[in-house]
């Protein structure tokens, strides 16, 4: 079974209990939480099962909900030079 792996970020007041229910509640429908973040961001990377994406639900506490992907500081030049 494939899976997709998102960012779930929190608002920076949300409780760290209020938070703990969402993973929770991801976790008992079969995601799996990579990483919680606590310092420069509130929130968890979680990875999700295809046929349970929608199973990560909105929040009012929830900033957003981000397909995880790779970052990086330097752009890529889409001229030749």
């Amino acid at each position: 079974m494939s899976s997709s792996t998102f960012i779930v970020t929190f608002k920076r007041d949300t409780p760290q209990d209020v938070i703990d229910k969402h993973m929770e509640e991801a976790k008992s429908k079969g995601c799996k939480i990579n990483h919680v973040y606590k310092t420069t961001t509130k929130g968890y990377s979680v990875e999700v099962p295809d046929d349970a994406v929608n199973s990560l639900s909105m929040h009012e506490n929830i900033v957003a909900i981000e397909a995880d992907g790779e970052v990086t500081t330097q752009g890529k030049a889409l001229l030749k030079q």
